[in-house]
């Protein structure tokens, strides 16, 4: 029986499905900024100052992490389990390098004169969601 003074003992008919509102945060930034690589590759490994085909990689990785962490919550079982788990994974090497050669040194995502690009606040938010989807896989 469900305690009226306690809003936690009856659960949401939604919270089951909760874990949608990250996977598509997630995967929305991720799908956006790995198509967004492909567009011009060259122009964006040259800004980075990073071989061609090391800018391609991250586009895959970033499209890959999307991807995966959408595929996996939409397929039933460990296959699912498994996408999701490796789409956080393919996540974590590409924020740990957005903010080791961008945005370490600030935290605040607000462009500044030394961190053009802003900090690394929204990095590490999306790289800890990554990691809990990493962890977690569709136990979450």
């Amino acid at each position: 029986m469900a305690d009226a003074s306690n809003p936690t003992s009856t659960p949401s008919p939604f919270a089951g499905r909760a874990h949608w509102l990250l996977r598509v945060a997630l995967a929305s930034v991720f799908v956006f900024h790995g198509a967004q690589k492909f567009a011009d590759l060259e122009g964006g490994a040259a800004m980075m100052g990073l071989p061609m085909l090391v800018w391609a990689l991250v586009g895959l990785a970033e499209l890959a992490g999307g991807l995966g962490v959408l595929a996996g919550g939409l397929v039933a079982g460990r296959l699912g389990d498994l996408a999701t788990r490796l789409g956080g994974l393919a996540i974590i090497p590409v924020m740990l390098g957005a903010i080791a050669m961008v945005h370490w040194g600030r935290w605040s995502f607000t462009p500044s004169d030394s961190h053009p690009m802003g900090g690394m606040e929204f990095q590490v938010v999306l790289l800890l969601i990554g990691l809990f989807f990493a962890v977690r896989g569709n136990r979450a």
